[in-house]
């Protein structure tokens, strides 16, 4: 079994990747690098996550060979015999050979150092160009990226620099490179703590008021009155940017050199748009013979850049009024039948396109009546109470893990616990729920947040191709300082538990942080202690109530605004399901035990 586990678990974490990667993206209409970057940074950070457990269990079998073999031990296939004591040491099932972690962990950890800080932010760039060729693309991009790079080489330079001319310093490059590591994993950590604590409460939080219809109901109008008027915007700029393609198109004719530009906008405008604007298009002009002035290549670039974005804003806000319609349909078919007297779960509208005949013959409207109606919000309650202890246990651990005698960190206690009698899967149980609690945690977030419209994760594959990048970005960012500080909660990593014993092999990659030892002892110890105040932050809504102040309406049950959007949702809801035809297809939001289990389990990702 020596390396299956590991195999096993980078094919599983690849079409994990794939399937995220699937449900926010386009793979249809979206540039191939773009899907192929954005697969690589999260396939890299979530195969970190998954094998750290592997990396752990390993360490503590080499550990036990090591006091083994300083005493007279003798060899028995799958585990070592220590003579005296007869103490063994069974190999664990998920045993990684020696030499293999190493170079795997050099190779992940650097590949996804160089996607966060060179590639993605170019291709970025790149991505959002509105450039004709792949010359003029990469042009902007450099452009638009010297700042970046510059501020960089600039520090970097300006540190080799004091160095070299300090005679108290005598670094070597194992030394250099550990600085780097220790400045990367700084700026993640300082990162990450934010992210963590608004997760630790806003998770459970999310559950417990799933299992709350009346409260779902209430914030699906919120959002529906919201997203109206973001819809109502992006209609209104989209044709305004249309307005502004005609106009370029008339202008500029079949024979203009700048023809094949237009021709390239066009393509990239909807079809009743290109349809009417081709009508117009009949004639043939000779451009020399005009005295009109005609748009520069640069104006047009810059018009092409806005028709991307506006067509891929107006698109994105479509689906997900249609998806918004269908959730608050379901809510409000809920409401009703939790008042029926047959038990049976009946729907406004009713699909035509034919279930899975395995769905249809075990979820029937009853089975369907007694989860949705009944059990279900029991389900969240109980789910949301569990998350709720994970994160009291996350706080506490967070606050304490720098204390080694006695250890005051819950998650090393259960691991040396684990560690005396050689348990291997409780250890690897225990470490993969602890680091994928975290994930959770902090990638949830990153898909939750909201960059204005810079930066929005839209599933149902209508996330654009610059939020793509940023989110391969932060996650290459974020997770090696969440495993460090996984690591650090479990006392594994030597510089927190101060123990003389083999690290894991990840911890080897990062080198010895007492090269810097202000971080080591300093911002790496006391720094996470800040996850308290963010999340008694978040527990009261405290950013959420500064956002409503500056004029940003969020989901308040004691706010007038909320009310009034509210009602405004309630009646838009209403007007669309008056016009809303009986034999329309449903989008099926929700719909089967199944999707709801999986739903209720991994919603803080999805």
């Amino acid at each position: 079994m020596s390396g299956a586990a590991l195999g096993l678990e980078i094919v599983f974490v690849f079409f994990l990747a794939l399937f995220l990667l699937h449900r926010y993206g386009d793979f249809k209409k979206q540039h191939r690098l773009v899907i192929v970057a954005t697969l690589l940074a999260w396939y890299l950070c979530f195969l970190i996550v998954f094998i750290l457990p592997l990396d752990v269990s390993t360490t503590i079998y080499n550990r036990c060979k090591l006091a083994v073999n300083s005493s007279p031990a003798e060899s028995n296939g799958s585990y070592v015999t220590l003579a005296p004591s007869k103490q063994r040491c069974f190999k664990p099932w998920s045993y990684i050979p020696d030499g293999i972690m190493p170079i795997f962990w050099r190779v992940v950890y650097w590949t996804s150092q160089f996607l966060t800080w060179i590639l993605l932010p170019f291709m970025q760039s790149y991505a959002r160009s509105g450039g004709f060729s792949i010359t003029g693309k990469i042009k902007t991009a450099l452009i638009e990226n010297a700042i970046y790079y510059g501020t960089y080489l600039l520090i970097f330079g300006a540190f080799l620099i004091y160095v070299a001319v300090n005679p108290k310093f005598n670094l070597q490059w194992n030394q250099l490179q550990t600085i780097g590591i220790a400045a990367a994993n700084t700026w993640g950590l300082f990162l990450l703590v934010l992210l963590l604590g608004y997760g630790l409460v806003e998770i459970p939080r999310s559950h417990w008021n799933g299992a709350k219809r009346g409260y779902l109901l209430m914030k699906t109008y919120f959002k529906a009155a919201k997203l109206m008027t973001e819809k109502a915007d992006a209609e209104e700029n989209l044709e305004d940017v249309m307005e502004e393609v005609r106009k370029v198109s008339e202008s500029i004719k079949y024979n203009h050199p700048l023809r094949k530009c237009v021709d390239t906008i066009l393509k990239k405008c909807p079809n009743e748009y290109q349809e009417r604007m081709g009508r117009n298009m009949d004639d043939y002009e000779d451009f020399e013979e005009r005295q009109n002035s005609y748009p520069s290549e640069k104006s047009l670039v810059k018009l092409h850049k806005q028709v991307i974005y506006s067509v891929q804003r107006h698109r994105r806000t479509q689906v997900q009024w249609q998806i918004l319609l269908e959730q608050a349909f379901y809510l409000e078919d809920v409401a009703k039948n939790e008042t029926s007297a047959t038990r049976q779960f009946v729907h406004t509208f009713q699909s035509q396109e034919p279930e899975n005949k395995f769905v249809q013959y075990f979820y029937t409207p009853t089975v369907e009546w007694y989860w949705e109606c009944l059990l279900r919000p029991w389900f969240y309650r109980v789910l949301a109470v569990v998350l709720a202890m994970f994160s009291v246990i996350v706080v506490w651990s967070e606050c304490t893990f720098f204390s080694t005698n006695p250890v005051l960190s819950l998650f090393a206690v259960f691991i040396q616990l684990a560690e005396k009698t050689y348990n291997y899967i409780y250890i690897e149980m225990a470490c993969f729920l602890t680091i994928f609690f975290l994930s959770i945690c902090v990638y949830s977030t990153v898909f939750r947040i909201r960059v204005f419209n810079y930066y929005y994760l839209a599933s149902h594959h209508q996330t654009d191709a610059y939020s793509l990048l940023f989110s391969g970005m932060l996650f290459c960012r974020l997770t090696p300082p969440l495993c460090l500080n996984f690591l650090g909660l479990t006392h594994m990593d030597a510089t927190i538990s101060h123990r003389d014993a083999q690290p894991t092999a990840y911890t080897s990659i990062m080198g010895s942080m007492r090269v810097l030892s202000f971080i080591a002892d300093g911002f790496y110890i006391y720094y996470p202690m800040l996850v308290v105040i963010l999340c008694i932050a978040t527990y009261f809504s405290l950013g959420t109530r500064c956002l409503n102040l500056l004029g940003f309406q969020q989901f308040m049950g004691d706010s007038e605004m909320t009310s009034d959007l509210i009602d405004e949702g309630k009646e838009l809801i209403r007007r669309e399901k008056r016009e809303k035809p009986k034999s329309l297809p449903k989008l099926n939001f929700e719909v089967g035990m199944a999707h709801s289990l999986l739903l209720a389990g991994t919603a803080a990702i999805f």
